[in-house]
């Protein structure tokens, strides 16, 4: 820590040399501070799905094509490493949500689906119950249901992801202060009321977020999952909820451990849709920076960013060709399943379907959506899918999970732990590590 900080100081003077003002410099002494060797609060961020392509093809899809310059994201700031995410030998080499997730939360590798429990389907504590234990807050924030594979596996055990009302009812025993995503189809109302009656304000309006301003609080707002954000008019969801969580969670003189979760990454590349997976990609990208704001002024909170396994093999280019156009996903005005649906309700609907790609479709690809059009939505949206593939030169190699590493992210005191390769389960170790100690 002290190298690091004299690397720091180094560069201040450096910039000092070079004519910067005395005001910035002032102001990078201030985001250095007394910074803590060991975080008070963790925020762990998981891009479900989120695999290496999807952060570069984010940087080209917010690229500004009339300046020279590839403009940098925040993935590009703050990355410093990768990660391998293989589950145990049982599985092979390509892992799921549950298995990483598990590998993420206990720092134990486990079999495709297992929430929080071994080999051997016994339960391996997780970095929220450890927290829990010590007197720190916790809470998750997902654009997924609450109750899906990875905030289930940081918060519950059970030995299939696939037990959604199981893993509702477990939540009453995790004393988690925060839980905010959706999952209202899994929380029925004498559920609810469990919850109530343990102290949690229970809200179902996005709109009450705002209204919550202590306690506990399990906010479920859909049915499963949320919104597309490129279908959403209130398209910052997940920044809203990141931003409400570090509020609520930071009232514990204590600290806290907070699991955001970008989940719709992973559901757009299992759809291999190139135009929604960039609109997940963007608000995940908005919670980090919410995140990222926080710790400048809070410099004892730790962001660890990383993705639990890649979805999709997205190819940025395809077909032989040494191209790829953002111009044509930045113009799709909605979703393919959304433009498909506008498509079968409006007997003009190839001006509907112009209109929401933001190009025109030539008379072959006019023909092909005709066709698919009176096959029904689930086919339309596919030839939509592929049309935008086809027009911007994107590439997938499967609907399912892929075994190359992911990237790390991270900012924060004992950011450079998380430097260089490491395996997801030292990801687990080196959070777990920097709880603090029990007081004999």
């Amino acid at each position: 820590m002290k190298f690091f900080k004299r690397c720091i100081l180094a560069g201040v003077a450096l910039l000092g040399s070079m004519g910067v003002t005395a005001q910035a410099e002032t102001q990078m002494q201030t985001m250095l501070g007394d910074a803590p060797s060991v975080p008070k609060n963790i925020v762990i961020m998981i891009g479900d799905g989120m695999g290496p392509a999807y952060t570069s093809a984010y940087r080209y899809y917010k690229d500004n094509p009339d300046t020279q310059e590839i403009e940098q994201t925040v993935f590009d700031r703050l990355l410093v490493g990768t990660s391998s995410t293989y589950p145990a030998r049982v599985s092979g080499y390509v892992t799921d949500s549950a298995a990483s997730a598990t590998a993420l939360a206990t720092g134990t590798k486990t079999y495709n689906g297992a929430i929080s429990v071994d080999t051997n389907k016994q339960p391996i504590a997780t970095i929220m119950e450890k927290a829990k234990a010590l007197g720190l807050s916790t809470g998750v924030a997902v654009t997924s249901q609450i109750n899906h594979a990875t905030p289930a596996a940081f918060l519950s055990h059970n030995e299939s992801r696939s037990n959604y009302d199981e893993l509702a009812h477990s939540y009453l025993k995790t004393d988690a202060d925060v839980m905010l995503g959706g999952g209202q189809k899994y929380f029925p109302a004498s559920l609810i009321k469990k919850f109530e009656a343990k102290g949690y304000q229970y809200i179902s309006d996005f709109n009450q977020l705002d209204s919550v301003k202590q306690g506990k609080v399990i906010g479920l707002f859909a049915d499963v999952q949320l919104p597309w954000a490129i279908d959403d008019s209130d398209s910052n969801k997940l920044s809203k909820m990141t931003t409400k969580a570090l509020a609520l969670l930071s009232q514990n003189d204590l600290g806290f451990v907070l699991l955001v979760e970008g989940s719709l990454i992973d559901w757009a590349g299992h759809n291999n849709d190139i135009a929604t997976a960039m609109g997940e990609m963007e608000e995940f990208a908005n919670a980090i920076e919410v995140v990222e704001q926080y710790i400048r002024k809070n410099n004892d909170t730790l962001m660890v960013v990383t993705a639990d396994h890649n979805t999709g093999g997205l190819s940025i280019g395809a077909n032989g060709e040494y191209s790829w156009d953002t111009s044509i996903i930045r113009g799709v005005q909605a979703s393919p399943d959304v433009i498909a649906s506008d498509a079968l309700a409006n007997g003009d609907w190839r001006a509907r379907v112009t209109l929401n790609l933001g190009f025109e479709p030539n008379d072959d690809e006019l023909s092909q959506l005709s066709r698919a059009r009176m096959q029904g939505k689930e086919v339309m949206s596919t030839s939509i899918k592929q049309l935008i593939d086809s027009r911007s030169n994107t590439g997938w190699t499967t609907v399912g999970h892929t075994g190359v590493d992911v990237q790390v992210f991270a900012m924060g005191p004992a950011a450079s732990l998380f430097s260089g390769y490491q395996d997801n389960t030292d990801i687990a170790t080196k959070l777990i590590s920097l709880l603090p100690k029990k007081k004999l």
